[in-house]
């Protein structure tokens, strides 16, 4: 089957991410990168069970940390664990983020798949005041380029500057070219960061990402080399022949 065949097989809270909790290390990670402190009113879109929120208060003495979360029980189980630990200035709120207010935010995490909501929000983030720092894991903002990347952790600054998928990726590998050692390294710095310790498809999810990232590369013109790399071929060849996934076909 092709890739996009096997994406649509999984079940949907996968694919969308609902499921899927940043580690307690990667939002620790995210804050020193972003510098996070008592000035900034920070919040989590898509929040669960309000880790971030509480890391962010508690350790990075934000001014003031708020979570939005459509889920009713990890939005009461948030409120509940706050409540628990006696911390201030925080708050929870269970609605969708389209229609959420926050237009007092400095730092906004923003991690989602789903390219509608993508577009969607993008129309409530250019509203937002100067120096706003919405940071995604993975890829940039739509035709935004990166104002600070330090992968898979990538700032992208209102007003935004307009970049294509090309600009995109240079400005995130910071080379003139991609090969397949780049492309490796940042798929694993990615699957490290959204997995725990323990997880055991991180070498799979690794695979899968790594040739995204050179197939992308490939079809842009910036993979270094005209010829497809060894290892290429051979994570291809090990993708159809033993979990029957095919991604060739993405390369034009």
């Amino acid at each position: 089957m092709k890739i996009e065949e096997y994406i649509k097989s999984l079940p949907d809270n996968i694919i969308s991410g609902d499921d899927v909790q940043l580690p307690e290390r990667s939002f620790r990670n995210i804050f020193e990168f972003l510098e996070l402190d008592e000035n900034d009113i920070f919040y989590h879109l898509g929040c669960g069970d309000g880790k971030g929120i509480f890391i962010a208060r508690n350790e990075f003495h934000v001014k003031k940390a708020v979570g939005i979360d459509n889920d009713t029980k990890k939005i009461q189980q948030a409120n509940d664990y706050g409540k628990k630990i006696k911390l201030d200035r925080w708050e929870f709120f269970c609605e969708d983020i389209l229609t959420a207010k926050m237009d007092d935010a400095t730092v906004i995490l923003f991690w989602f798949t789903d390219n509608d909501l993508i577009e969607n929000m993008m129309k409530k983030f250019k509203d937002l005041p100067d120096g706003c720092r919405i940071i995604t894991l993975w890829g940039p903002l739509p035709q935004c380029l990166p104002s600070k990347v330090e992968f898979p952790y990538i700032v992208n600054q209102v007003p935004f500057k307009t970049a294509n998928l090309k600009e995109q990726l240079l400005e995130i590998f910071d080379a003139k070219c991609i090969d397949f050692v780049n492309a490796w390294e940042y798929a694993e710095r990615y699957t490290k960061a959204i997995s725990s310790s323990d997880i055991e498809n991180n070498r799979f999810l690794t695979i899968l990402q790594s040739l995204v990232i050179w197939i992308n590369a490939k079809n842009l013109g910036i993979a270094c080399g005209n010829e497809i790399p060894i290892p290429i071929k051979n994570y291809m060849g090990i993708l159809k022949t033993f979990f029957n996934i095919e991604v060739e076909h993405l390369l034009k």
